[in-house]
Protein backbone atom coordinates (compact mmCIF):
# COMPACT_ATOMS: atom_id res chain seq x y z
CA UNK A 1 0.00 0.00 0.00
CA UNK A 2 1.76 3.40 -1.27
CA UNK A 3 0.33 6.72 0.81
CA UNK A 4 -0.09 10.22 -1.66
CA UNK A 5 -0.85 13.31 -0.19
CA UNK A 6 -2.64 15.53 -1.77
CA UNK A 7 -1.31 18.46 -1.03
CA UNK A 8 -3.93 20.68 -2.69
CA UNK A 9 -6.94 19.53 -0.94
CA UNK A 10 -5.11 18.42 2.31
CA UNK A 11 -5.95 14.90 1.84
CA UNK A 12 -4.53 11.61 2.63
CA UNK A 13 -4.65 8.93 -0.34
CA UNK A 14 -3.52 5.47 -0.35
CA UNK A 15 -2.99 3.18 -3.28
CA UNK A 16 -4.11 -0.77 -2.78
CA UNK A 17 -5.05 -2.85 -5.53
CA UNK A 18 -5.69 -1.09 -8.42
CA UNK A 19 -7.42 2.13 -7.07
CA UNK A 20 -6.64 5.39 -4.96
CA UNK A 21 -8.69 5.30 -2.36
CA UNK A 22 -8.82 8.26 0.61
CA UNK A 23 -8.90 7.53 3.96
CA UNK A 24 -12.07 10.26 4.95
CA UNK A 25 -15.79 10.24 5.21
CA UNK A 26 -15.70 6.42 3.85
CA UNK A 27 -19.23 5.78 4.94
CA UNK A 28 -22.15 5.33 2.68
CA UNK A 29 -24.49 8.15 3.99
CA UNK A 30 -21.62 10.20 4.12
CA UNK A 31 -20.69 9.57 0.78
CA UNK A 32 -23.80 10.07 -0.58
CA UNK A 33 -24.32 13.79 0.88
CA UNK A 34 -21.17 14.54 -0.53
CA UNK A 35 -22.35 13.52 -4.04
CA UNK A 36 -25.43 15.68 -3.47
CA UNK A 37 -22.74 18.49 -2.53
CA UNK A 38 -20.53 17.77 -5.69
CA UNK A 39 -21.42 15.13 -7.62
CA UNK A 40 -18.65 15.62 -10.03
CA UNK A 41 -16.00 15.49 -6.94
CA UNK A 42 -18.17 12.36 -6.06
CA UNK A 43 -18.00 10.79 -9.30
CA UNK A 44 -13.90 11.43 -9.61
CA UNK A 45 -13.12 9.88 -6.27
CA UNK A 46 -15.57 6.89 -7.17
CA UNK A 47 -13.72 6.65 -10.37
CA UNK A 48 -10.30 6.69 -8.75
CA UNK A 49 -11.35 3.69 -7.15
CA UNK A 50 -11.47 1.83 -10.03
CA UNK A 51 -14.67 -0.31 -8.36
CA UNK A 52 -15.43 -3.85 -9.24
CA UNK A 53 -18.51 -4.28 -11.65
CA UNK A 54 -20.13 -6.03 -7.84
CA UNK A 55 -20.03 -2.70 -6.78
CA UNK A 56 -21.30 -0.62 -9.40
CA UNK A 57 -24.15 -3.47 -9.76
CA UNK A 58 -24.61 -2.88 -5.97
CA UNK A 59 -25.78 0.67 -6.91
CA UNK A 60 -28.07 -0.18 -9.53
CA UNK A 61 -29.46 -3.17 -7.19
CA UNK A 62 -30.23 -0.23 -4.40
CA UNK A 63 -31.71 2.44 -7.03
CA UNK A 64 -34.33 -0.66 -8.18
CA UNK A 65 -35.51 -1.62 -4.43
CA UNK A 66 -36.17 2.42 -4.29
CA UNK A 67 -37.53 2.71 -7.30
CA UNK A 68 -39.59 -0.36 -6.41
CA UNK A 69 -40.75 1.34 -3.20
CA UNK A 70 -41.72 4.39 -4.79
CA UNK A 71 -44.05 3.32 -6.89
CA UNK A 72 -45.98 0.68 -4.70
CA UNK A 73 -45.90 3.09 -1.26
CA UNK A 74 -48.83 4.80 -2.37
CA UNK A 75 -51.25 2.10 -3.03
CA UNK A 76 -50.06 0.27 0.90
CA UNK A 77 -50.67 4.24 2.31
CA UNK A 78 -54.11 5.35 -0.03
CA UNK A 79 -55.23 1.98 -1.77
CA UNK A 80 -58.09 4.03 -3.27
CA UNK A 81 -56.58 7.05 -4.61
CA UNK A 82 -55.88 8.37 -8.27
CA UNK A 83 -52.28 7.53 -8.29
CA UNK A 84 -52.95 4.16 -6.85
CA UNK A 85 -55.33 3.27 -10.04
CA UNK A 86 -52.66 4.25 -12.24
CA UNK A 87 -50.32 1.36 -11.11
CA UNK A 88 -49.57 -2.14 -11.93
CA UNK A 89 -52.03 -4.17 -9.96
CA UNK A 90 -49.35 -7.18 -9.58
CA UNK A 91 -46.82 -5.89 -7.05
CA UNK A 92 -44.74 -9.14 -7.75
CA UNK A 93 -44.79 -8.46 -11.80
CA UNK A 94 -43.35 -4.50 -10.79
CA UNK A 95 -40.80 -5.93 -8.47
CA UNK A 96 -39.59 -8.22 -10.93
CA UNK A 97 -39.81 -5.30 -13.63
CA UNK A 98 -37.60 -3.15 -10.81
CA UNK A 99 -35.13 -5.63 -10.93
CA UNK A 100 -34.58 -6.99 -13.97
CA UNK A 101 -36.06 -4.54 -16.53
CA UNK A 102 -35.09 -1.59 -15.06
CA UNK A 103 -31.23 -3.06 -14.34
CA UNK A 104 -30.94 -3.90 -18.09
CA UNK A 105 -32.00 -0.52 -18.85
CA UNK A 106 -29.77 0.81 -17.10
CA UNK A 107 -26.74 -0.69 -18.85
CA UNK A 108 -27.86 -0.13 -21.67
CA UNK A 109 -28.23 3.59 -21.23
CA UNK A 110 -24.80 3.79 -19.42
CA UNK A 111 -23.52 2.20 -23.17
CA UNK A 112 -25.54 4.35 -24.89
CA UNK A 113 -24.26 7.30 -23.39
CA UNK A 114 -20.86 6.39 -22.98
CA UNK A 115 -21.06 5.98 -26.94
CA UNK A 116 -22.12 9.19 -27.74
CA UNK A 117 -20.29 11.42 -24.87
CA UNK A 118 -16.93 9.58 -26.59
CA UNK A 119 -18.35 10.41 -30.03
CA UNK A 120 -18.59 13.75 -28.80
CA UNK A 121 -14.85 14.13 -27.67
CA UNK A 122 -14.92 12.55 -23.91
CA UNK A 123 -12.26 11.27 -22.77
CA UNK A 124 -13.94 8.40 -20.40
CA UNK A 125 -14.48 4.97 -20.99
CA UNK A 126 -17.23 2.64 -20.72
CA UNK A 127 -16.55 1.66 -17.59
CA UNK A 128 -16.06 5.34 -16.09
CA UNK A 129 -19.27 6.40 -17.70
CA UNK A 130 -21.38 3.47 -16.05
CA UNK A 131 -19.56 4.32 -12.65
CA UNK A 132 -20.94 8.17 -13.23
CA UNK A 133 -24.16 7.15 -14.36
CA UNK A 134 -24.96 3.85 -11.42
CA UNK A 135 -23.76 6.00 -9.16
CA UNK A 136 -25.77 9.24 -9.81
CA UNK A 137 -28.99 6.69 -9.98
CA UNK A 138 -28.12 5.57 -6.41
CA UNK A 139 -27.92 8.70 -4.98
CA UNK A 140 -31.14 10.15 -6.83
CA UNK A 141 -32.95 7.83 -5.64
CA UNK A 142 -34.22 9.32 -2.27
CA UNK A 143 -35.57 11.72 -3.87
CA UNK A 144 -37.93 9.57 -5.94
CA UNK A 145 -38.88 8.52 -2.39
CA UNK A 146 -39.83 12.02 -1.04
CA UNK A 147 -41.76 12.25 -4.57
CA UNK A 148 -43.88 9.10 -3.40
CA UNK A 149 -44.30 10.38 -0.12
CA UNK A 150 -45.69 13.89 -1.51
CA UNK A 151 -47.73 11.96 -4.01
CA UNK A 152 -49.40 10.13 -0.92
CA UNK A 153 -49.83 13.86 0.40
CA UNK A 154 -51.60 14.63 -2.59
CA UNK A 155 -53.92 12.10 -2.95
CA UNK A 156 -54.83 12.14 1.10
CA UNK A 157 -56.40 15.53 -0.11
CA UNK A 158 -58.16 14.44 -3.15
CA UNK A 159 -61.84 15.11 -1.37
CA UNK A 160 -60.70 18.76 -0.26
CA UNK A 161 -59.21 19.59 -3.46
CA UNK A 162 -60.62 18.11 -6.21
CA UNK A 163 -58.11 18.79 -8.61
CA UNK A 164 -55.74 15.98 -6.99
CA UNK A 165 -58.38 13.75 -8.42
CA UNK A 166 -57.04 14.68 -12.18
CA UNK A 167 -54.26 11.76 -13.01
CA UNK A 168 -51.88 14.40 -14.68
CA UNK A 169 -51.66 16.48 -11.78
CA UNK A 170 -51.81 13.26 -9.43
CA UNK A 171 -49.01 11.47 -11.16
CA UNK A 172 -46.91 14.82 -11.67
CA UNK A 173 -45.17 14.43 -8.35
CA UNK A 174 -43.79 10.87 -9.38
CA UNK A 175 -42.82 12.62 -12.54
CA UNK A 176 -40.87 15.70 -11.26
CA UNK A 177 -38.91 12.93 -9.40
CA UNK A 178 -37.32 12.04 -12.39
CA UNK A 179 -35.54 15.32 -12.42
CA UNK A 180 -32.83 14.77 -9.92
CA UNK A 181 -32.03 11.44 -11.37
CA UNK A 182 -31.79 12.95 -14.66
CA UNK A 183 -29.25 15.90 -13.11
CA UNK A 184 -27.28 13.10 -11.08
CA UNK A 185 -26.79 10.97 -14.02
CA UNK A 186 -25.72 13.76 -16.29
CA UNK A 187 -23.30 15.07 -13.36
CA UNK A 188 -21.71 12.18 -13.40
CA UNK A 189 -21.68 11.01 -17.08
CA UNK A 190 -20.09 14.26 -17.38
CA UNK A 191 -17.65 13.98 -15.00
CA UNK A 192 -16.96 10.44 -16.11
CA UNK A 193 -15.66 11.74 -19.52
CA UNK A 194 -14.12 14.78 -18.51
CA UNK A 195 -17.03 17.68 -19.25
CA UNK A 196 -16.68 20.89 -17.19
CA UNK A 197 -20.62 21.87 -18.05
CA UNK A 198 -23.28 19.82 -17.18
CA UNK A 199 -26.31 21.52 -18.45
CA UNK A 200 -25.94 20.59 -22.66
CA UNK A 201 -26.23 16.58 -21.05
CA UNK A 202 -28.74 17.25 -18.58
CA UNK A 203 -31.09 19.73 -21.17
CA UNK A 204 -31.07 16.49 -23.78
CA UNK A 205 -31.81 13.73 -21.36
CA UNK A 206 -34.65 15.72 -20.09
CA UNK A 207 -35.92 16.59 -23.56
CA UNK A 208 -35.67 12.54 -23.74
CA UNK A 209 -38.01 12.28 -20.89
CA UNK A 210 -40.56 14.86 -21.64
CA UNK A 211 -40.76 13.19 -25.05
CA UNK A 212 -41.30 9.76 -23.39
CA UNK A 213 -44.01 11.10 -20.92
CA UNK A 214 -45.76 12.54 -23.23
CA UNK A 215 -45.84 9.51 -25.50
CA UNK A 216 -46.30 7.25 -22.80
CA UNK A 217 -49.47 9.46 -21.47
CA UNK A 218 -50.41 8.93 -25.15
CA UNK A 219 -50.37 5.47 -25.14
CA UNK A 220 -52.55 5.24 -21.68
CA UNK A 221 -55.17 7.76 -23.29
CA UNK A 222 -55.35 4.90 -26.09
CA UNK A 223 -55.82 2.23 -23.63
CA UNK A 224 -52.16 0.71 -24.62
CA UNK A 225 -50.64 0.92 -21.04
Amino acid sequence: MTEIYDEENELHRFRAGSGVFRDDRTGLFARIIDAWRDMAGSTRRLIDENPSEARLLFFVLMSDLMFFLSWTIKTVVNPDSIVASAMPKDVALLLVGALLLRTTSVYIFALIVGLFLRAVGGKGTLKDTRCGIFWGSFVAAPFGLLAAFLAVGMSSLEDVIPLFRNETVALAPLWLGLLPFVWFVSAGAAEAHGFKRVFPLFAGLSLLCVVGLVWAMYLRANGVI
